[in-house]
């Protein structure tokens, strides 16, 4: 079970996540760094571990404000520089290109922001590009036939389940089933509400190959130990 911590920007700085309610997330506050400065938080977590891959949500990008450019730099700047998976609201061919493009990173292509599959099916063979199913408190959000059509998914799928994501409920286990039984081979992400290392024991057992992790990090519910000994059992 691969994990990937989630570094979620706003105005700058890691911002703590709260079931997708966005307009309530506040510069996170962690044990693990002295303030909420990207890179500071980035060093932190891997205090924890040797994360070699970190989860982006940019959300002033997804919002339409101004990407967080400068955050993202920095993150690319650091000693043995991590791989990038960005979601930044991108909903073009230009910016799709562009950050496909970008050594080391990896565009999310999050179905809350597009309009219709087209951007998906021309870019789904990317190897680089990664489609994040995105699951809010009412349901699904982006086009229908980005759900309903498995054949037109890239080979990693993020399920992001919004309002688990701080609620310490525990991971969409039904509906990762359900996308994992559809995915056929291809890598399945879950995000959102896992909470200790039982939880991802059980995504595993499910054929879950990663999950996206913020909370039980910051809080300490995973230790470096459970971390390294999940990491160790990894394909």
């Amino acid at each position: 079970m691969r994990i990937i911590p989630v570094l979620d920007l706003k105005g700058g700085q890691v911002v703590r996540a709260e079931q997708g309610r966005r307009d309530r997330y506040r510069p996170i506050i962690t044990p693990l760094s002295a303030s909420a400065e990207v890179v500071a938080v980035a060093e932190g977590l891997r205090g924890l571990h040797p994360f070699s891959t970190f989860y982006i949500a940019d959300l002033d990008a997804i919002e339409g404000r101004a990407p967080n450019e400068d955050a993202l730099s920095r993150l690319r700047e650091m000693p043995q520089p991590p791989e990038l998976w960005v979601d930044a609201g991108l909903a073009s061919d230009e910016g799709f290109a562009s950050a496909l493009g970008t050594p080391s990173l990896c565009p999310v292509l999050g179905s809350e922001s597009q309009l219709d599959e087209v951007l998906l099916r021309r870019f789904m063979s990317h190897p680089d590009l990664i489609l994040s199913l995105d699951f809010f408190a009412d349901g699904f959000r982006g086009p229908e036939a980005l759900l309903e059509n498995p054949d037109i998914w890239p080979q990693r799928v993020i399920v992001m389940t919004l309002a688990k994501v701080g609620a310490a409920s525990g991971p969409d286990f039904p509906r990762l089933r359900e996308i994992k039984a559809k995915a056929g081979n291809r890598m399945v992400i879950a995000a959102g509400g896992v909470r200790n290392e039982a939880d991802l024991l059980e995504l595993s057992s499910l054929g879950i190959a990663a999950a996206l992790v913020a909370t039980s990090l910051h809080d300490g519910t995973l230790t470096p130990a459970q971390i390294e000994a999940l990491a160790d059992k990894s394909p």
